[in-house]
């Protein structure tokens, strides 16, 4: 096993520019989810270029969250550099930044609108899990997001390739590859939302569901991880799924059970 070399993160140059499997990879899931996305609001009736213009804002904003996320559990670096704070190309952006930055501006758009939020919050979904299932993998070829050392029985018995193992041994030593577990926690993810979404769900159901089910399994994941933010003595991406398990299923009850919604998901 660990034969192979490791994945060089450039995949090619162009002069002085460095194009980086990790850009790439990330490119590549925003452009798939678009089209899956896309494909079903037309189908439930939305405008074509409502999902276009509402990531020209989205897009932006949610890189711009996703390093002030990090930068804000990260203050003690940055608070002697400041001029370092927009050198995103350096590394350091947060998922949950992202997320928490697209939330919102669709929540603000669609409100401008006078569209649903929770329609297009529920139609978005399987595009969120084919972001995160694909942009997992930047962190493979980067060799980041991995957890600590594994024993060497679990390199022998492991089913996990060794392609993938051989990419996750650093300086002679072999990490759980954390990015993996996530990328096919969303992939369950994905297929069980392809499935619930044919039931008879109430609108937003979805979402709260993608809320529960990601951060479930966040939760454990981060508890492997070596590069964990910190807010005080506790990681910060526990904290912010703990905080949305309880938003998802509060919600849920709220909305199905007190606030009676009748809309169904499949409602245009």
């Amino acid at each position: 096993m660990f034969e192979l070399a490791a994945i060089n993160p450039v995949a090619f140059e162009l002069g002085p520019i460095s194009v980086r499997w990790y850009g790439i990879l990330i490119t590549l899931g925003i452009v798939l989810a678009f089209i899956v996305v896309q494909r079903e609001m037309v189908k439930r009736g939305m405008h074509p270029d409502f999902l276009t213009d509402l990531l020209i804002w989205a897009v932006p904003i949610s890189i711009i969250s996703a390093r002030i996320y990090y930068v804000i559990f990260q203050w003690d670096i940055y608070k002697d550099h400041p001029a370092d704070i927009i050198k995103v190309w350096e590394g350091g952006i947060a998922i949950h930044g992202a997320l928490i930055g697209a939330f919102l501006t669709t929540y603000i758009y669609t409100k401008k609108r006078g569209i649903s939020f929770w329609k297009v919050a529920d139609i978005a979904v399987p595009g969120i899990l084919i972001g995160q299932i694909i942009g997992r993998w930047g962190n493979f070829v980067n060799q980041e997001a991995h957890g600590g050392p594994v024993s060497e029985s679990f390199k022998q018995n492991t089913i996990i390739p060794d392609w993938i193992m051989n990419q996750m041994t650093i300086d002679g030593v072999t990490y759980h590859p954390t990015f993996l577990y996530e990328s096919l926690w969303n992939v369950v993810g994905l297929l069980i939302v392809l499935v619930i979404r044919r039931i008879n769900l109430k609108r937003g159901e979805v979402f709260f569901f993608y809320l529960v089910w990601y951060s479930i399994g966040r939760f454990f994941i981060e508890g492997m991880r070596t590069d964990s933010l910190y807010g005080g003595d506790l990681r910060a991406a526990q904290i912010v799924s703990i905080i949305a398990i309880i938003a998802g299923v509060s919600l849920f009850i709220y909305r199905r059970f007190i606030q009676k919604v009748e809309v169904n998901y499949q409602d245009k």
